[in-house]
């Protein structure tokens, strides 16, 4: 039967079909073996590594780590069994195998090419009717295709790409450079990257060549080193991890902490994690639900930091793993704190049921935190489950990392990933002031929070108290009263609730009630 449709839509058809063979293209292409960079976390953003026998864009300033790159594809090529071979314009092989040596790397089983040998007098060389660029270009693209078909290498790494711009003396030229070059190892079966210092403007020409485009970038920030970051911004027929990933050039390579922390959920039960206080568990509702985060908010000195030692101390005696990330404190000082308050921390820490973690101010930065946060609780084999998480405090995390403006929803990724596994999050935050209505919190960060322990000092009769009370949790019917507490050689007891008390959400806590009502002054009496 002829075809009765009208011709704009027979046009519209066929641009489906096409459209449809397009996405069965890129499946095939999706199919096609994955070859590793050499950096774990950075295959994870291109989901599984890069696409075989394709050319790849590594661009960034000088300084941001192509060099660095390049070594440690080559390497995993070389552990795969794979040839790889350097082709160098810029640097001597003398000063690439010093920088290998740096990162505790031998390059032995890679073949490095120099374009231009020591032993090569250029001052010699004689031009007549030719320009000098272009005889040397010529001699250069003829030099690495006579490398290439005689090694055969399964991987190939150029280094740099701007030696090439200045020698095409246009970006006419400089393009049918790369194009030739890219049909030239179409055929050949290798997998290749490409060097490129990153200019001032974007070089879309070259970009829209290669089959992948990978940015290395690098910023001052107003306190500590330089920040890094790695960007994927083009991976033809495949799908990939977007955004800033944080960089760390160090001793052994290059370390990606990809943007955003996610896994699937453990299977858990859904006991509540207890404190190992009846009193506080009675606050609580029963306890606190496992996947829950709490946040411990006060003035400074309170015991915020002591109660969730506490929840850690009782995870230990359960048998279960704590961590505790401390951007304050030393460990001398939390040791000594503890050990006065009865809790036997050293002890779980000597046995390797809690582990306590030191960040730096000012060098980390929040994927960093976020992936150290995932390989702390990830489970390790015949290693017992992580159940409690202490982060002391946010104070800390977020004035150690002041250049940033997410940290919230960082956070909350953060937040999001630890409920997955089960965690018991727990999170300190000190309140600028001590008492009245000028106390403030630094950032609102109780609507992440499941759960939220306020704490308080009061006066009565000329003396300081401290008062706890729960005024969020959602997993549980909680106690609305409000208990007095005291810490000391005895430990965290609490006591009664306390019902002569005005002005406590106003910031302005008073008792009113009789003095026998309220706990004896066990911190003096211990003196």
């Amino acid at each position: 039967m002829p075809d009765r449709c009208p011709p704009i839509l027979r046009h519209l058809r066929r641009a489906l079909e096409t459209q449809t063979e397009e996405k069965v293209t890129d499946n095939e292409t999706e199919e096609r073996a994955r070859v590793s960079t050499g950096i774990g976390a950075l295959d994870d953003v291109l989901h599984g590594g890069l696409t075989a026998d394709r050319l790849y864009l590594i661009e960034g300033s000088p300084g941001s780590g192509k060099t660095t790159l390049g070594m440690q594809f080559l390497l995993a090529g070389r552990d795969a069994g794979e040839k790889g071979i350097y082709v160098t314009r810029s640097e001597s092989a003398v000063e690439l195998r010093d920088i290998a040596r740096s990162h505790g790397w031998c390059l032995d089983g890679i073949e490095i090419h120099e374009l231009v040998r020591p032993d090569e007098d250029v001052d010699r060389v004689q031009y007549t009717m030719f320009e000098p660029a272009e005889v040397e270009l010529g001699a250069t693209v003829g030099d690495v295709h006579k490398q290439i078909d005689s090694i055969k290498p399964d991987r190939i790494v150029f280094d740099s790409l701007s030696e090439m711009r200045l020698l095409s003396q246009g970006a006419l030229r400089y393009r049918r450079e790369i194009l030739a070059l890219k049909q030239f190892l179409a055929g050949r079966h290798c997998t290749s990257l490409l060097l490129d210092d990153k200019s001032d403007g974007d070089d879309q020409e070259l970009q829209s060549l290669a089959h992948g485009v990978i940015r290395l970038e690098q910023r001052l920030t107003d306190y500590g080193g330089e920040r890094r970051f790695l960007r994927v911004t083009k991976f033809r027929g495949s799908d990939f991890i977007g955004g800033a990933h944080d960089l760390q050039l160090v001793r052994g390579g290059i370390r990606v902490y990809p943007r955003g922390i996610d896994g699937p959920a453990a299977e858990f039960d859904g006991q509540s994690v207890s404190s190992g206080l009846p009193a506080l568990d009675s606050l609580l509702g029963g306890g606190l639900a496992k996947g829950s985060s709490t946040l411990l908010l006060g003035p400074a000195g309170i015991g915020k930091s002591t109660t969730g030692v506490q929840f850690a101390v009782e995870a230990a005696k359960r048998g279960e793993r704590a961590v505790l990330f401390e951007f304050e404190e030393s460990s001398h000082a939390l040791f000594l704190r503890s050990k006065g308050l009865g809790l036997p921390l050293r002890r779980y820490v000597d046995e390797g049921l809690i582990e306590v973690r030191h960040l730096k101010a000012g060098e980390i930065t929040p994927n960093e935190f976020s992936m150290i946060v995932r390989a702390a609780v990830e489970p390790y084999e015949r290693s017992r489950p992580t159940s409690v998480v202490l982060i002391d405090s946010l104070n800390g995390y977020l004035n150690s990392m002041p250049h940033e403006k997410h940290l919230m929803i960082q956070l909350n990724d953060m937040l999001n990933y630890l409920a997955k596994r089960g965690v018991a999050t727990f999170l300190v935050v000190a309140q600028h002031g001590m008492l009245g209505r000028g106390m403030a919190t630094p950032v609102d960060t109780s609507y992440l929070a499941d759960a939220v322990i306020l704490f308080r000092y009061f006066e009565a009769d000329g003396e300081i108290h401290r008062a706890i009370s729960v005024v969020k949790n959602r997993t549980a019917n909680h106690e609305r009263t409000i208990r007095e507490f005291s810490m000391g050689e005895q430990g965290f007891v609490i006591g009664q609730p306390l019902t002569n008390f005005r002005g406590v959400l106003s910031g302005t806590p008073e008792f009113v009630g009789s003095q026998d009502a309220l706990m004896p002054d066990r911190e003096k009496r211990s003196e």
